[in-house]
């Protein structure tokens, strides 16, 4: 069994399937387009105000240096200290994506606009002084430090973009979703951000799912996938289909993320009212005890009861949990969601299953 402990209530969830570790040895060589550019601090902060580097606040909110480790970055710099190399991933805008590095560029951009003020107790000539107050020289060194920038280019494809970044990364360990929060930033990620706050969400999930690591919207990633792509196109790899998913919500115009709010707000509703503290959690009529959040059951049961009504799901409610129960007695239906639910096989199994039980249950009565 598959499962997760990385929730604010220490829960495990279960049918997410293993994250891939970094493994580059499925992508030939050619594909992985990295290239490096030197740039000065200055360069660097000029095309941080233009809006060219994307430096994501979400992260800076979760992951902000103290005042004393800024400082001591720029105690390295004034005594030009080398600095690690920083990652960057273009994004199809032409956009860099920060990813490694975010807390350095934004101590730079704090110290320079002078909002970082050092402390610096055994460097008396330093301590307390914010970056107007030094003199030319130093001020100049600040601003004229060479970064070394590691770019990687918008056509490496999406699961090698996070592969790389997850072996790259130096800072606060990242989440694959966060990473994607990052790389495709936009309507998109708003929307995930969003509908992961809402109370319905919440009681929906039992709070079982962490904000802090972005669970909660990796949740609403999977509903947009599996309702807005073409089963069909589901191709053993989850990160590369939440991708996806992202970088079409991110064409789409505001009537059609209010639509598929509506149909998401719809079905958490429906479950929750089925289910109650059981949803998207494998269970047995009069269970006293909640189980694990499942992944994989949330997948079929949020986007299959996303284009029924309040008051059809209820007019078919006993009929729909009976069924529903069967199909926890299905050890094909089980290991589907359970072992390996990430495969092509199993994703198809488990849709094909729940889309009969839909039809037998409700009949030609989707709305």
């Amino acid at each position: 069994m598959i499962t997760e402990n990385m929730n604010p209530n220490n829960e495990e969830i279960e049918g997410l399937g293993k994250d891939e570790d970094a493994s580059l040895g499925d992508y030939p060589i050619d594909t992985l387009l990295i290239r490096n550019e030197p740039r000065t601090v200055h360069e660097v902060l000029r095309r941080i105000k233009s809006g060219g580097y994307v430096m994501s606040p979400d992260f800076q909110r979760d992951f902000i240096w103290s005042d004393d480790k800024q400082s001591k970055l720029i105690e390295s710099v004034l005594m030009r200290i080398p600095l690690p190399v920083f990652y960057l991933g273009e994004d199809d805008q032409g956009r860099m994506i920060v990813v490694d590095g975010l807390q350095r560029l934004s101590t730079f951009d704090r110290f320079v606009n002078n909002k970082l003020r050092l402390k610096l107790p055994q460097q008396t000539e330093l301590d307390n002084k914010l970056f107007r107050h030094l003199s030319p020289k130093l001020q100049n060194r600040v601003e004229d430090c060479n970064l070394i920038l590691y770019i990687i280019d918008a056509k490496v494809p999406d699961r090698a973009r996070l592969d790389i970044f997850e072996r790259v990364n130096s800072g606060v360990p990242l989440t694959r979703q966060q990473m994607r929060n990052c790389l495709y930033d936009g309507k998109a990620t708003r929307f995930l951000k969003e509908e992961a706050a809402t109370e319905l969400f919440k009681k929906a999930t039992g709070n079982s799912l962490s904000a802090k690591t972005m669970r909660d919207r990796e949740f609403v990633n999977r509903f947009c996938a599996f309702r807005i792509l073409p089963l069909n196109t589901y191709k053993d790899d989850m990160d590369e289909w939440l991708a996806m998913a992202l970088k079409e919500m991110n064409k789409f115009d505001e009537a059609s993320l209010l639509k598929l709010s509506s149909e998401f707000r719809n079905s958490l509703q429906n479950n929750f009212m089925l289910f109650n503290e059981h949803a998207f959690r494998k269970h047995i009529p009069g269970q006293a005890k909640r189980g694990i959040l499942n992944a994989s059951l949330w997948d079929v049961m949020i986007t299959g009861l996303a284009q029924y009504s309040n008051d059809q799901v209820k007019r078919y409610a006993h009929d729909l949990k009976s069924y529903f129960y069967i199909l926890l007695e299905d050890d094909a239906f089980v290991s589907s969601i359970t072992y390996g639910p990430n495969s092509t096989s199993n994703v198809k199994i488990r849709f094909e299953t729940t889309q009969i039980m839909f039809k037998e249950v409700f009949g030609a009565n989707a709305s």
